[in-house]
């Protein structure tokens, strides 16, 4: 097997979304994380997944709440990112959210997004040390004046930058 490290940077070449995955749990706690390990699955129904660490206490609040709101955040946020990517329980302090109107997801963190999606859990796979999350996307918004973030070899850039 590959070592981490060497894994680790194969994996941090690739772009993904700067995304903040969002979840209320039983407790009515909010938890939150920066993600880049979401994307789109199916149009038909509307899926997507999103993997999160099996100690992660978003995963938690997914788990006992049964869905999630996929926060793609927008070029110029880059701190909400940063905030929301470090262990902590004041994550949303400073930060306004909104609860979906959907009824169900976590907050949606509308002020710092180029685009969000509440989603149903529908399936959960373990697969080492993650669990795969498919949510059917019940509801969402694109805010057309703005670009989301992608982030890679540890830095974030939205493709409009990059295109030649």
């Amino acid at each position: 097997m590959i070592d981490s490290e060497t894994f680790k940077g194969i994996m941090a070449c690739a772009p993904g979304p700067a995304t903040v995955v969002t979840a209320t749990g039983d407790d009515g706690r909010h938890q939150g994380l920066t993600m880049s390990a979401v994307c789109s699955v199916s149009l038909d129904p509307p899926l997507v997944l999103a993997c999160l660490d099996h100690g992660s206490n978003t995963l938690q609040a997914v788990r006992s709440s049964g869905s999630f709101t996929v926060n793609y955040i927008a070029h110029g946020h880059e701190s909400v990112a940063l905030d929301f990517a470090v262990k902590s329980d004041s994550k949303f302090d400073g930060h306004a959210w909104a609860i979906p109107e959907a009824g169900m997801g976590g907050p949606v963190l509308a002020e710092n997004t180029a685009a969000f999606a509440v989603c149903r859990v529908e399936q959960m796979t373990e697969a080492g040390d993650h669990t795969i999350v498919v949510g059917a996307v019940i509801a969402g918004e694109v805010r057309e004046d703005s670009h989301a973030l992608a982030y890679a070899r540890r830095a974030f850039f939205t493709a409009v930058e990059s295109q030649v």
